[in-house]
C-alpha cells in the first residue's frame, strides 16, 4: 500500500488525509504546532493517524509521497530531509485534481485573489451553477472532492501553493497582477517569485482560457517567454490593443465571448483596484456560459470581502476602513489611491522584504499621520519619518486605535492597510483584522 505522509494538520492537510484515507493509502499526519480540536475530530472519525507538537522522522521519510502545507517553506529542517531522501512532495490541491474532472477555474496574483475569486463564486452560485470554493478561502479541496463533489471549482491559490503543482490544470485560469510578495519566501529574488505566479498556465490547452491584466509590466514580459495555448482574455482599466475587456464612457464592456456590457456606477466594488477585479470576474464569467443578466446583477449586488477595504464604522466624523488583507505595498497603494478624504494610515507587521519607496507620493498627497503597528517598526520610522507627517509607534492594537483616535480629525479616514504580514503580533491576518474592528467599535 502506498505511503502518503501529510505535513501541516490545516484546512488544507487535513482535507488532503481524508481524501488520500478514501482512496487507500496507508496516511499519517505531523504537525509541528498543536492542532485545531475540529480537524482533531475530522482525523480521528476517519481512523487517520497524527501526531502533533513533532515531526517523528521515521514515520514522515518512509513516505511514498508527501503532501505539504503551503506555510511551510522548503528551508524547514524537515523539509531539508524529506529533499535530501528524495521523496516527492506535492500541494494539496495537486493531490485533489488526480481524483476530480471538475471544471476548475483557478485566480492568482499579488492582489486581488479574494475579492475576484469571492466574486466569481457569488455570480456561478446566482447562476444556479454546481460550485465549491476552495484554495486559500473556503474549504479544502481535498475534501469537497472526497465528501462533497462540486461540478465545478473556484479556487483562490497563493504562490505557495503552485510552487507544488504540477499535473494540474485550470480550466479557466486568472492572472491579476504581479508586483513584489513574499520575497522572504524566494531568496529575495524577485523571478523566483514571478515564476511561482505563472504556473498557473501550465498544461493549459487551446480548450482552455486564460485571463489576465494586460497593463501588467511584469505580466507582459513574462508572456514572450511561454508558449501559452489556452485562448487569451486579456483586459484593462481603458480599452487597449488587445484587450477584451475594459472601461470605456462609463460602461464596463467585455467583448468575448458574449458581448456584454453595463453601467460602470453599477458596480457594487468601487476604487481602480476593483475595475480589474470585476472585468476578470465578468470575463470568466461570461466563459463559463452564465447569462448576461445573472452577471450583470452579481456584479451590482455582491457585498465585498471582509477585511479588504471593509468600513466599520464613523466614530465622531471619524470613517474607520479595514484593509488587514493588504499585506503588501501594492495592496496598500490602491487602498490609498481610493480614498477621497485625508487619511490616517496604520502600516507595520512582519516585513516580507518591501520596498516603500512606490506609497511615499501617495502618503504625501494622502496622509495626515502615519500610525507604526508592529513588534520592531525600524524599517517604517527609517522609510517614513522624513516625510514630515506625524508619526506615532505602537506595539499593540488597542494603543495604535488609541493613537490613531488622537490624531484624526472630522471627515478623515483611519486606515489598516498594513503592508505587511501579521504574525509578530497577530495569529494572522483575520485576527489583526477582528482586533481594529473590536476596538474601533468600542470607542
Amino acid at each position: 500500500m502506498k505511503r502518503i505522509v501529510i505535513l501541516g494538520a490545516g484546512e488544507s492537510g487535513a482535507g488532503a488525509a481524508v481524501l488520500a484515507k478514501k482512496e487507500g493509502f496507508d496516511v499519517f499526519v505531523s504537525d509541528m504546532s498543536k492542532i485545531a480540536p475540529r480537524y482533531k475530530q475530522l482525523l480521528d472519525e476517519r481512523h487517520i493517524l497524527w501526531e502533533e507538537g513533532q515531526h517523528t522522522e521515521s514515520l514522515i521519510l518512509s513516505a511514498d509521497e508527501i503532501i505539504k502545507s503551503p506555510g511551510i517553506p522548503d528551508t524547514a529542517p524537515m523539509m531539508q530531509k524529506v529533499a535530501a531522501a528524495g521523496i516527492p512532495v506535492i500541494s494539496e490541491i495537486e493531490f485533489a485534481g488526480r481524483y476530480t474532472t471538475s471544471k476548475m477555474v483557478c485566480i492568482t496574483g499579488s492582489n486581488g485573489k479574494t475579492t475576484t475569486t469571492s466574486l466569481i463564486y457569488h455570480i456561478f452560485k446566482n447562476a444556479g451553477y454546481d460550485v465549491g470554493l476552495a484554495g486559500n478561502i473556503g474549504h479544502s479541496l481535498a475534501l469537497q472532492v472526497a465528501e462533497e463533489p462540486h461540478a465545478y471549482y473556484v479556487i483562490e491559490l497563493s504562490s505557495f501553493q503552485l510552487d507544488n503543482m504540477y499535473k494540474f490544470k485550470a480550466d479557466i485560469a486568472v492572472l491579476l497582477n504581479i508586483t513584489p510578495d513574499h520575497l522572504d519566501r524566494y531568496n529575495y529574488e524577485m523571478q523566483n517569485y514571478v515564476d511561482a505566479k505563472m504556473r498557473i498556465t501550465q498544461n493549459q490547452t487551446e480548450q482552455d482560457a486564460f485571463i489576465y491584466w494586460n497593463d501588467d509590466p511584469i505580466i507582459s514580459r513574462e508572456l514572450k517567454k511561454y508558449d501559452i495555448k489556452a485562448v487569451q482574455y486579456p483586459f484593462s482599466e481603458l480599452k487597449e490593443k488587445g484587450s477584451i475587456g475594459y472601461i470605456e464612457a462609463g460602461q464596463y464592456k467585455i467583448e468575448k465571448p458574449e458581448p456584454f456590457n453595463m453601467e460602470q456606477e453599477s458596480l457594487s466594488l468601487t476604487g481602480r483596484h476593483n475595475i480589474y477585479n470585476s472585468l476578470a470576474a465578468g470575463i470568466a464569467s461570461n466563459i463559463a456560459g452564465i447569462k448576461k443578466e445573472v452577471i450583470r446583477q452579481s456584479l451590482s449586488d455582491f457585498p465585498g470581502v471582509e477585511h479588504r477595504l471593509e468600513k466599520v464604522c464613523t466614530v465622531r466624523g471619524v470613517h474607520y476602513v479595514n484593509d488587514s488583507k493588504a499585506t503588501n505595498v501594492d495592496a496598500c497603494w490602491y487602498a490609498l489611491d481610493s480614498m477621497k478624504t485625508k487619511v490616517v494610515l496604520i502600516v507595520g507587521g512582519k516585513d516580507k522584504g518591501n520596498d516603500y519607496e512606490p506609497i511615499k507620493p501617495l502618503i504625501r498627497e494622502k496622509c495626515r499621520a502615519i500610525v507604526y503597528l508592529g513588534a520592531d517598526n525600524q524599517k517604517l520610522h527609517d522609510n517614513f519619518d522624513a516625510l514630515g507627517l506625524p508619526v506615532r509607534d505602537t506595539h499593540s492594537m488597542r494603543d495604535c486605535v488609541q493613537a490613531c483616535y488622537e490624531l484624526a480629525q472630522p471627515g478623515d479616514i483611519v486606515l489598516l492597510s498594513p503592508c505587511c504580514a501579521s504574525f509578530d503580533l497577530f495569529k494572522n491576518m483575520e485576527d489583526r483584522g477582528e482586533q481594529f474592528k473590536e476596538l474601533v467599535r468600542n470607542l
